[in-house]
């Protein structure tokens, strides 16, 4: 008999042999209908797994796990698989794996697939999903198998690949057999709903060296309602995209002449970034902070010395000679600033230093990664760098914590319940990645894990999530389109203040080592701006609104008064336009909506008589007739209040 522990730490007792199917029978009839695949001491392992030790079993569903949500697509990916082979018969297939959101099939045809062949394909495997055709996996040698994969030569190539004495599995449905390692369902009658979402070109192996394939992208689940939410939500994520509304409200732009990765920040987009860079030097000024200029070209020998040279010279724009210097556009600021701590002696008495800056910074970035806004070749990064004593740690550390709670939940309004701490460390089985000092990386892990105990934060650990020179706490948002994504983080360095050997007098006369901390709150001004949009829909809060009052009047009689309170409004600092374009009034309404503009004023006869305005809101509709300055002063409180 066979002793295993199921994930609730209960034990079961079975026979040797048995399937993991098998198992989950035993355990519940409705377990074993909705069962996708096992997982065997931490491996993920197919239904028709037999058991012949003693174990830890997890019985994943489409619903308990990512592994069991996978394993449900990956069978999908066979049916479609199938699908293109009954109506392309000279198909050939390279590979069809799960992703996180559904799955693809990569196949070579002769031309791309149109709307009306992925129609037919979603209904064949329709078809072929009715069908409930048993699932069977079986095993050959490297010759038999390569046989069989006669005429199909990204699969032979894959065989080819196999270290020696691999098993090389297969799975057969019907009319159908794929190379594959699974897992699998049982049979394709598992699967209750389809979709085909999208197709594109992609290169056999990413690279394009190699011949351009036609993919497809698609989802399956196991209720209609399921698949219902899912295309429900893939729209409010084609609503929410910042390209989207990036080019409808004129925020950025982007041009093959420019370059890709480096957009173009047009009017609006160039007074949001404004607003937000000026709004969080000036909340550092308050807190001290002392903000500085450093050149975004540096000499190699910068980087070497702090050591992001070796750790980070791949993702670096190439080295430019000039002269008798090797010079490279810079991916961080922190070097910069470890020289201008250097630049003169410190006391004690003068610690913490903190010392910030907006800064270009320059990563080379693969061209089909970028995106937008979210993710650029050169970006302008919220940093900072503060020089501590040991001691002075704790409290540091804190107040950065409360700075990024400020800032986000306080003026930006995000919830609590959106944020997780993750303290994230260094992967002790790869130490290659890091720099080499077993003593500090233990001292600054456990500090920083410390702190946050003694501040009762919530968080969770994360190995391998380091930075190269150090341990961070990350904060992790939670997004509206369900995305886990970082912006702000704080970091400790005990090795860069080595490294450039960094030095303040103490109280006993003698040269002490700084400890850095380095923190951003906004990451970069373009990615936080991308988030920001996305969050909002466009919809930004009215401090940071580019546009924050339209004034429409309705007749060409009211264009000098709307023009007067236009010179009115901006003399108290309000952003305003004045749509004097010859057109109705409930279009110019339509199209301040479609802006997003937070507050429309509706200026006509009756306004001009009794010198008043009209207001509507973007969010409130008609709030009906105001005085000018009652209203202008409700206004500004409201931008002051950050409301």
């Amino acid at each position: 008999m066979i002793n295993i522990t199921l994930k609730d730490g209960s034990k079961l007792e079975v026979q040797e042999g048995m399937t993991i199917l098998d198992v989950a029978k035993k355990i519940s009839e409705g377990l074993a209908r909705v069962a996708t695949c096992g997982e065997v001491n931490g491996e993920v392992k197919d239904l028709r797994y037999e058991i012949k030790e003693d174990c830890e079993l997890v019985i994943d569903t489409f619903d308990s796990s990512l592994n069991g949500k996978k394993a449900y697509w990956h069978t999908t990916s066979h049916i479609m698989a199938q699908a293109v082979k009954r109506l392309f018969p000279d198909a050939k297939f390279a590979i069809g794996p799960s992703i996180d959101d559904g799955f693809y099939y990569d196949f070579d045809v002769e031309k791309p697939f149109s709307d009306e062949d992925k129609a037919k394909i979603e209904e064949e495997m329709k078809k072929i999903i009715k069908e409930d055709l048993p699932i069977e996996r079986f095993s050959l040698p490297k010759e038999e198998a390569l046989k069989l994969m006669e005429g199909q030569p990204y699969k032979q190539e894959l065989i080819e690949e196999l270290p020696e004495g691999e098993e090389i599995s297969f799975y057969k449905q019907g009319d159908f057999t794929d190379l594959c390692a699974g897992p699998h369902l049982m049979s394709t009658g598992k699967i209750k709903s389809v979709k085909i979402l999208s197709s594109s070109g992609a290169y056999w192996r990413g690279s394009e060296k190699n011949k351009m394939l036609q993919r497809i992208y698609a989802i399956s689940f196991p209720k209609a309602s399921q698949l219902q939410e899912h295309l429900d939500f893939l729209e409010e994520v084609k609503q929410r995209d910042h390209r989207k509304i990036g080019k409808e409200l004129e925020i950025f732009m982007t041009h093959k002449l420019v370059g890709s990765g480096l957009p173009m920040y047009l009017p609006n987009g160039a007074t949001i970034r404004r607003i937000l860079e000026r709004y969080i030097q000036d909340k550092e000024i308050s807190l001290g902070y002392e903000h500085v200029y450093t050149p975004s070209l540096a000499n190699v020998d910068l980087y070497k010395t702090s050591g992001h040279w070796d750790h980070y010279k791949e993702d670096m724009f190439p080295v430019m000679k000039m002269d008798n210097e090797e010079m490279v556009l810079r991916p961080m600021n922190c070097p910069h600033h470890m020289l201008i701590y250097k630049n003169k002696m410190h006391s004690y008495r003068d610690l913490p230093i903190r010392i910030g800056e907006l800064a270009h910074d320059f990563r080379y970035e693969a061209s089909g990664s970028v995106c937008g806004l979210e993710r650029v070749r050169e970006m302008c990064q919220n940093d900072a760098h503060l020089f501590v004593r040991p001691d002075q740690i704790k409290e540091e550390v804190g107040r950065v914590l409360n700075l990024i709670v400020e800032v986000y939940q306080k003026d930006f309004g995000f919830p609590a319940s959106a944020f997780q701490y993750r303290l994230s460390l260094r992967d002790k089985n790869n130490k290659e990645k890091y720099i080499d000092n077993d003593e500090m990386w233990e001292t600054a892990e456990s500090q920083l894990r410390e702190i946050l105990k003694e501040l009762n934060i919530d968080f969770y650990e994360a190995e391998g999530e380091a930075a190269f020179y150090g341990p961070k706490i990350d904060i992790q948002i939670k997004t509206a389109l369900n995305h886990d994504v970082t912006i702000p983080t704080c970091q400790l360095d005990f090795a860069l203040p080595e490294r450039f050997e960094l030095e303040y007098i103490g109280e006993d006369g003698k040269a002490h080592r700084p400890v850095v901390i380095h923190r951003a709150i906004l990451g970069s001004s373009d990615r936080f701006i991308s988030f920001l949009l996305e969050e909002t829909k466009g919809m930004l809060p009215l401090w940071i609104a580019p546009v924050q009052v339209k004034i429409l009047p309705i007749t060409d009689n009211q264009h000098q008064y709307a023009y007067d309170l236009k010179e009115k409004f901006v003399a108290e600092g309000i952003r305003v336009e004045v749509d004097d374009r010859n057109e109705k009034t409930g279009y110019k309404i339509r199209e301040a909506q479609l802006q997003k503009i937070p507050y429309m004023l509706i200026v006509g006869e009756k306004e001009v008589e009794t010198n008043t305005l009209s207001v509507r809101s973007r969010e409130g509709g008609d709030l009906g007739t105001r005085r000018i300055d009652e209203f202008l002063e409700e206004l500004k409180k409201k931008i002051k209040d950050k409301r």
